[in-house]
């Protein structure tokens, strides 16, 4: 059979186990899983999604389940979770999903932003036009369900007034939308297709927002 039909009886156990015990030993011992009940499983969720969200706006790629614990305090060697993301590039725009020990995560908008990026983003902002879209995506998706997060500073950022109409917008450091399925049986079906389908067509306006006004990053990433 091909097409996706659902993540692996097995998903949820894989990663409930690796919280527990996120060690090589671990890791060896149930890749198999991982590949048969997350990884291929992922792979096909892609495929199926790539002709309408990927052909003008990005390339897919599944993120590496390996964590970078160079610079880190957390040297567990493996992420809890595995996620993926068809973006143009990190920051302008992304459509995210995520499955993992709290089921399935779904996201878009702008998940990093690096200081070329936060320029273009607090100048749209701040003209009226582009700043009013961007507010009336964010009341969209909160009333569709989604939940708003991103970084914020607790100040005014630099060159604009705390008395700015959009002084809340203008704070973010980063901003993205997020939904959250916690584990049922849907999530070993092919309804989850339709869950991601579904919510990315909601976010893409705020994708696209992203991409038009904040764009990629010209600067090299750390």
């Amino acid at each position: 059979m091909t097409g996706f039909h659902g993540f692996g009886e097995y998903a949820i156990d894989f990663y409930d186990g690796l919280l527990a015990d996120n060690s090589k030993s671990y890791w060896d011992a149930n890749k198999a899983t991982y590949d048969s009940d997350v990884r291929v499983p992922m792979q096909a969720l892609l495929k199926e999604l790539e002709p309408e969200f990927a052909t003008d706006f990005g390339t897919a790629k599944i993120f590496r389940p390996f964590r970078d614990v160079r610079f880190a305090k957390d040297k567990t060697p493996y992420k809890t979770r595995c996620g993926a993301v068809i973006e143009p590039g990190r920051g302008g725009g992304a459509y995210y999903v995520e499955v993992g020990p709290d089921g399935l995560r779904v996201g878009g908008g702008c998940f990093h932003m690096a200081a070329d990026q936060l320029a273009r983003y607090r100048a749209a902002v701040a003209e009226e036009i582009h700043g009013d879209a961007l507010r009336g995506l964010h009341a969209g998706l909160r009333r569709q369900g989604w939940e708003l997060l991103g970084d914020r500073l607790s100040t005014s950022p630099r060159g604009y007034s705390k008395d700015h109409p959009r002084i809340d917008l203008l704070r973010y450091r980063s901003t993205y939308a997020v939904r959250v399925w916690e584990p049922d049986d849907t999530l070993h079906e092919a309804g989850t297709l339709k869950r991601v389908r579904t919510a990315w067509r909601q976010v893409r306006a705020f994708n696209e927002w992203a991409r038009d006004h904040v764009g990629t990053s010209d600067l090299p990433r750390r």
